[in-house]
């Protein structure tokens, strides 16, 4: 399976009129997956943790929302065999591993899975991200690689800017930090500069103000992790601006 970084969008994305067709037909394309392995900047939690594998409730993480947003249902199956592999795949190579199993998808997980996987009859769990150290963030991901070869689609879920702060006071439009971070972005990426983009708060332009805080480009070292020797198999799928942040996504293999 190919391992993929996503940018997953707010609530709002499902009444944007391009950004769900674009996830709907990368979705499309890509061999279906045994279950699917969601890491999300909007969940921290150290060590390591794994959510439901049972019944996988949706974690309403927003507020300020029309109500409708708080009726989305996605009832995808857990993934309790996916579960112990990842145990098995952490703990033997020395990352300690906890569950909490009644913490389910968050809308970093379910937003993006509604447009792509709409039956929701995949099994999902979610991973919780142990740091935001982007090295530790990619041995992570390499110890999972090998959940590839079993048919699981990884899943980085973030956004390739975010700055909501500074939008507050931008007067319409694509920020420049956000365009050139973007810019900056997609060519690392094309030149598979790992070093560069692991440095990415000093190597790039605005990244401070790209990332105030880095939770969400995090996602995307999970997945180079578990992508390792493919990265030359990597291409940007979507990209362009939502809100004028960039949606930047892309798959390896």
């Amino acid at each position: 399976m190919p391992a993929l970084y996503l940018s997953h969008g707010a609530p709002p994305l499902a009444d944007d009129p391009v950004w769900p067709g674009e996830l709907a037909a990368w979705s499309a394309g890509l061999p279906r997956p045994r279950a699917i392995l969601m890491v999300s900047a909007h969940w921290e939690e150290a060590p390591l943790a794994l959510g439901a594998t049972e019944t996988v409730p949706l974690v309403y993480d927003f507020w300020g929302f029309p109500e409708h947003y708080f009726a989305v249902r996605y009832g995808a199956p857990g993934a309790p065999e996916l579960a112990d592999s990842v145990r098995k795949l952490l703990r033997g190579a020395g990352t300690p591993v906890q569950d909490i199993p009644d913490r389910g998808l968050d809308h970093g997980a379910y937003v993006p899975l509604v447009e792509m996987f709409p039956d929701a009859d995949i099994p999902v769990l979610q991973i919780s991200l142990p740091t935001l150290d982007p090295q530790k963030l990619m041995e992570v991901g390499r110890k999972l690689a090998p959940l590839r070869d079993e048919g699981v689609l990884i899943v980085g879920s973030g956004f390739f800017t975010h700055n909501l702060a500074a939008l507050r006071h931008q007067g319409g439009g694509v920020p420049g930090w956000s365009a050139e971070f973007d810019d900056w972005g997609d060519r690392a990426l094309r030149a598979q500069d790992i070093d560069a983009l692991i440095d990415f708060e000093h190597t790039s332009p605005a990244g401070k103000l790209a990332h105030p805080r880095t939770e969400h480009f995090a996602p995307l070292f999970v997945t180079l992790g578990a992508a390792q020797d493919e990265l030359d198999r990597g291409r940007s799928v979507i990209d362009g601006f939502w809100m004028g942040l960039a949606k930047r996504s892309v798959q390896f293999g």
